[in-house]
Parts: C-alpha cells; sequence; structure tokens
C-alpha cells in the first residue's frame, strides 16, 4: 500500500487522483506505441454555426462572429483550436506538477495566434500565403511552491509532450474524403 495520498490537492485546482495518474503512466510505459483514435462528428446547424459531437457529452457549439457572417453564439473554429492548445497545456502542467510533487495554486494559459482570413475560405484571395496561424503565443502564468527555474523547466517539458502543441507545430498526415 502507498503511503501516497489518494488525491492530491493542488492549491485552488481541484484536486487529482494521484494513483489514478500513477496508473496512467504505467500504463503508457508498458505499451508506448499504443495509439488512441478520437473522434468527433460535426453537423451544420445553419449559416456558419456548428454542433460538434464527442463521445457521449453534449454538443461543443463552433460558430463565427459577425465579421465572419456568424451568429457569435460561441467560438469560431481557429478560437477553438488556441482553447484546445491551452487546455492541453494546462492538463500537462497540472499533471507533470502532480507527478513532481508540485502544488499549484493558479494556473493560466493565455494564447494570442496570427493568421491571414483573406482567403475566406478559398473563396476570397486565393493568391500564394500561408493558410492556418503563422505565429502562436503562449504566455503561462502559474503560482506553485517551486522556484521559477523549475516551473520554466516544467513548462519546457509539458510543450514538447503537449499532444495539441506538436499538433500545431509539426506536420499532420490528412486525409480527406467524400461520403
Amino acid at each position: 500500500m502507498s503511503s501516497q495520498p489518494a488525491t492530491v490537492l493542488t492549491g485552488c485546482l481541484a484536486p487529482i487522483d494521484k494513483g489514478g495518474l500513477d496508473d496512467l503512466i504505467a500504463k503508457g510505459k508498458a505499451n508506448p506505441q499504443a495509439v488512441k483514435t478520437l473522434k468527433c462528428k460535426t453537423v451544420a446547424e445553419g449559416r456558419f454555426r456548428h454542433a460538434n459531437y464527442i463521445r457521449d457529452l453534449e454538443p461543443y457549439i463552433v460558430d463565427e462572429p459577425p465579421g465572419l457572417l456568424g451568429d457569435d453564439t460561441a467560438p469560431n473554429p481557429s478560437e477553438a483550436s488556441l482553447a484546445a492548445l491551452g487546455s492541453c497545456i494546462a492538463v500537462g502542467l497540472h499533471a507533470n506538477a502532480i507527478h513532481r510533487g508540485i502544488t499549484i495554486n493558479s494556473l493560466e494559459v493565455e494564447l494570442e495566434g496570427d493568421l491571414n482570413i483573406t482567403a475566406v475560405w478559398g473563396t476570397g484571395d486565393v493568391s500564394e500565403k500561408p493558410v492556418g496561424f503563422t505565429d502562436v503565443r503562449i504566455i503561462v502564468r502559474m503560482d506553485a511552491d517551486a522556484p521559477q527555474d523549475e516551473i520554466d523547466a516544467l513548462i519546457d517539458h509539458v510543450s514538447k509532450w503537449s499532444p495539441v502543441f506538436n499538433t500545431f507545430s509539426r506536420p499532420v498526415n490528412m486525409v480527406v474524403t467524400s461520403a
């Protein structure tokens, strides 16, 4: 029986099950080549509003702002991708802090990205230019019971191992077909 507590308090953040984290770590080490397929079904609801169905969760809505002819009821696709990136980094920081015995009192990840939207989804100016984000800036604000150099090393480590960070920073094989 481990002397570790079943849950680890992380300052003002909700507790994480340390035993569950240890189990995930052991599973990953036991089968390092495992690949999990994630799925999402996107259904157009009208104008540029879309419901995204993931697992058995309520639909995740994505829309465009009025300047892009949407109803502004939810983040647009590019904003949603920044949210996914920020959330993935925050999850990684939280898990790695627990694994290293660091208590986090507060954690914020602020992101901003630059993209050229003049192609208007391929209907506008289609001259040669980068499509999608060309630059993304990330600021991590973390108050923890560790020296700043240890926090900086933690951020670097998480950036290296974040699935969404890696999706943004390296080429991904993509296949689009009609059904």
